[in-house]
């Protein structure tokens, strides 16, 4: 039976609903400030109007059920506004967003296919570090800071299929993309270059990097549940809490089944380095322990 939790006080109960109906409700300083000139000038005001009824029989009372529908209308309005001006902005960053990715695609889908009355070279046949393959790096670097985790996981996918990153020649070098929190569930990336990438929290549910070239990349955090590893490079990779629960790590180079263990990654479930899952590798290991202590 689990313990019974101490019941809460009434200023917690407050504290917790006030953080349900608005969250992060914390004022700043400059809030703060305000807030009390606010309060203040309502006080005056009352105080005043107290005044002023006193000739006619009016009590502060009669002046809060005067006042307080329009401080409710004016409350809801404020309210409504500011939702509102959210809105808006969330609407227009998310319009920012698109127009940058379709920028960029546009942009590229140009270097690859040169336009006929613009004659210029195909990046398809750009090599890493000349003039093209740079222009298409920076232009990457660039847009990737600028998009969420559904749009960089489009630009990936746009680079691998149009074959700018695949493992061995790649066209466009991505050492320090920014590619964290990149929705790439179940994307296919089979022996592409993500050389040196900040995959950090990136969606990597049940993807296919068979053989890919991960090496020096940033997966700390990353969602690898399922995803399909063998024959991957991962040397000097950062797995950091990454998840690697049913994970096909089968053949990958540059780790270990001990290193992994090491790093304290979630391994349940996985194909371990050397073919065996993880959880027979570690009765295995156990079984050798105690042989070793019996000799």
């Amino acid at each position: 039976m689990e313990p019974k939790k101490p019941e809460k006080t009434p200023r917690e109960r407050a504290e917790d609903l006030i953080r349900l109906l608005v969250p992060d409700w914390r004022p700043t300083a400059w809030q703060g400030l305000w807030a009390i000139r606010i309060v203040l000038a309502i006080v005056v005001g009352l105080g005043l109007l107290t005044v002023v009824g006193q000739s006619f029989g009016i009590t502060l009372w009669d002046w809060l059920k005067l006042l307080v529908v329009p401080a409710v209308i004016a409350a809801g309005g404020l309210w409504f506004n500011r939702q509102q001006r959210e809105r808006e902005l969330e609407i227009a960053e998310r319009r920012a967003k698109d127009e940058a990715l379709q920028a960029y695609l546009d942009q590229m889908s140009d270097m690859l296919i040169p336009k006929m009355d613009q004659p210029s070279p195909s990046l398809y046949k750009a090599r890493p570090g000349d003039s093209l393959s740079s222009v298409a790096r920076a232009r990457t670097l660039t847009v990737l800071p600028r998009l969420d985790g559904d749009r960089k996981a489009r630009v990936v996918q746009f680079l691998y299929e149009s074959g700018l990153i695949a493992n061995g020649n790649p066209v466009i070098d991505l050492h320090g993309a920014d590619l964290s929190g990149a929705h790439l569930f179940g994307a296919h990336l089979s022996r592409a270059n993500l050389f040196g990438t900040f995959l950090s929290g990136a969606q990597l549910f049940q993807a296919d990097l068979f053989g890919a070239n991960l090496r020096e990349a940033n997966l700390s955090g990353a969602d690898l549940l399922a995803a399909k590893l063998s024959e991957a490079d991962l040397s000097g990779a950062d797995l950091s809490g990454a998840d690697l629960d049913r994970a096909d790590l089968s053949g990958t180079m540059g780790v270990t089944n001990e290193g992994l263990e090491q790093r304290g990654v979630s391994l349940k479930g996985a194909t371990m380095p050397n073919g065996q899952k993880y959880e027979d590798w570690l009765k295995d290991r156990e079984d050798r322990k105690e042989d070793e202590k019996n000799e």
